[in-house]
């Protein structure tokens, strides 16, 4: 009996998260067991160059030493407490300077932080209607598990059963980069909307980029209305620089939520924002919101070593940046050569590789026209090469600090066979 065979029968699906399955390119999951700087390894022994990086925070690479012998005191000291600790106050002052907010909460995982800033939007504005954007994901809370219907979005269902249809009559499904829709939605919904919940740059339909002038429309609409504008910088908060993406585009949110790389591989989550907005919260304010692994002081120790690091060796964002730029180089022209259609999106050191023909990817209409049956060949393909990528078409490709020139020329080798491959299949 397999090891999958074994989970299947006690893990429903035999995966603890669905994308795990490795169902969207049909293929039994490959189970890991340890991992080295960028290379992960299977229970059956065969090394993996890893471009996952735990979808996203290992941006150190994985178990590097110095840092393993630190957490390994940390264990000798203290795992958790459900108390408050000294380590979490360092913690919230590293975090909210990096991120220039006045105050955070630490939660346990991205979800949590969404569904707090959210229900946070809503006590501090007394409206209960939000907006998000289709093709931007914001954990599996209830009310952000909506799709919309075509024409106008207006019409929306539950992508998941178990929610109920009036928990997401509230969520307001709005085009990515189309700041008219959105000006429609607060025509509509005059002085009901809460706040606007999105991506800075999306990661979960694949890497898009935002129009500079579609984020700067959407702070103008939320001041004009009185609404909150919360960044879901789960996935690119400290990816592309120390702290928030929205420097990049000139535009400061209300609120943000992060994870992945500020708890150091281990689980957590925040949000973070104005005193004025941030002291709605309970015990402060009538917003309750608890946990009792929140601020956990192990995970709080290891987030803090990877932000001193990420901040004393800002060049490490320089070389994220340049071997992304060497792969968006090197993948458009074996592409191009092999004659198969593609094109890559790419944010600083964040970027997604699509198949299929595409005059732009600003939305998620637009990545809907992406040839999975291709990307899965080039999975399978990438797989026998030694390569581990997300096992789904419409995810980002995440480098560490781990990775180096030579792994990226290998890479960029690759998958040229792999292209050349498909194209005569």
């Amino acid at each position: 009996m397999t090891l999958y065979d074994r989970a299947k029968k006690v893990i429903p699906g035999g995966v603890n998260s669905p994308v795990r399955a490795f169902g969207s390119v049909h293929m039994d999951p490959i189970f890991f067991n340890r991992a080295k700087g960028c290379k992960i390894y299977s229970t059956e022994g065969k090394e993996y160059i890893d471009y996952i990086g735990s979808w996203g925070p290992m941006i150190l690479g994985h178990s590097r030493q110095d840092l393993i012998k630190k957490a390994q005191g940390y264990l000798e000291e203290v795992i958790t407490l459900g108390l408050p600790s000294d380590v979490e106050v360092e913690m919230a002052e590293t975090f909210t300077k990096a991120t220039k907010t006045d105050m955070v909460r630490m939660v346990n995982s991205g979800t949590e932080a969404t569904m707090s800033a959210i229900r946070l939007a809503r006590g501090y504005t007394g409206e209960n209607k939000i907006i998000k954007f289709e093709g931007c994901y914001h954990g599996h809370s209830d009310g952000l598990l909506v799709k919309s219907g075509s024409g106008t979005l207006t019409y929306h269902a539950p992508t998941s059963l178990g929610v109920p249809q009036a928990t997401i009559e509230d969520t307001l499904v709005c085009r990515y980069n189309d700041l008219e829709d959105v000006e429609a939605k607060f025509q509509e919904f005059k002085d009901q909307i809460a706040c606007i919940i999105i991506e800075p740059i999306a990661g979960n339909m694949g890497v898009v980029i935002p129009d500079k002038e579609f984020l700067q429309g959407l702070r103008k609409l939320c001041d004009q209305n009185q609404a909150i504008l919360i960044f879901d910088e789960v996935i690119t908060g400290f990816r592309t620089r120390y702290g928030s993406v929205g420097e990049f585009f000139d535009v400061k949110a209300d609120l943000y939520t992060y994870g992945k790389i500020i708890g150091g591989g281990l689980p957590v989550g925040a949000f973070a924002g104005s005193r004025e907005i941030m002291e709605k919260l309970s015990p402060l304010g009538g917003v309750y919101q608890a946990g009792t692994l929140s601020g956990n002081p192990l995970a709080m120790k290891m987030g803090l070593d990877t932000l001193h690091e990420l901040e004393s060796h800002p060049e490490i964002y320089d070389k994220l940046d340049q071997f992304a730029l060497e792969l968006d180089q090197g993948f458009c022209k074996n592409l191009k050569e092999v004659g198969i259609p593609g094109k890559v999106t790419r944010f600083h050191g964040m970027m997604s590789l699509f198949f299929g023909e595409f005059d732009e990817i600003k939305s998620f209409d637009d990545v809907q026209a992406a040839d999975t049956d291709l990307y899965e060949k080039y999975f399978h393909g990438m797989v026998e090469e030694g390569f581990i990528l997300a096992p789904a078409q419409f995810e980002a490709i995440f480098l560490s600090d781990a990775h180096t020139e030579d792994v990226i020329q290998k890479t960029l080798e690759a998958n040229r066979r792999v292209l050349e491959k498909i194209s005569k299949s």
